[in-house]
């Protein structure tokens, strides 16, 4: 049984300019008292050709978590463009949410980003080198990916009241 239900997440801030942060709205459900935090990271992919361009945009330790319904903002700066190959900067990559309880990721929403520039001109005959203050990003937010890994909760603590005992049995 999962104890972690996340019931909705909203892209703010979308078309925005590259150079904007990232801003998620992250609405879930807990089910019962958990010992430890959750675990939200932003990642940003930053080549199809190689991980070692992936950037973790920013990790955010949200706790105690007890049983109720919660919603928070995950803002996070954009990524470090100069770490990034020039010719993966404008076109399509992918952004990853995921949360983990003690390491273990449990759910992964991933989103198909599309930066390109904002005049016609510069989108038909793109200069060299990218000029970041004239691109957009834009989340395609209707369209997450998503999913579920099962993990190991916290075990759930049995109520007394569902002990069965036997009160004439002799003690020994």
């Amino acid at each position: 049984m999962t104890a972690i239900s996340v019931t909705s997440v909203h892209v703010l801030d979308n078309p925005t300019k590259i150079t904007n942060p990232l801003q998620f709205e992250i609405q879930y459900e807990c089910l019962y008292d958990l010992q430890d935090d959750l675990e939200w990271r932003l990642t940003y992919v930053g080549s199809a050709e190689s991980e070692k361009y992936d950037q973790v945009l920013d990790a955010v330790f949200v706790g105690p978590v007890a049983p109720g319904q919660y919603r928070f903002v995950f803002q996070a700066d954009p990524p470090d463009f100069s770490r990034i190959p020039p010719s993966d900067i404008v076109g399509v990559t992918v952004i990853l949410l995921t949360c983990s309880y003690k390491t273990q990721e449990f759910i992964r929403v991933g989103y198909y980003v599309n930066t390109e520039y904002e005049e016609e001109t510069l989108r038909e005959e793109p200069p060299e080198t990218p000029q970041l203050d004239r691109l957009m990003r834009s989340i395609l937010a209707d369209k997450p990916r998503v999913t579920k890994f099962p993990i190991e909760w916290d075990a759930v603590k049995e109520s007394t009241a569902a002990m069965d005992m036997d009160m004439d049995a002799p003690m020994e």
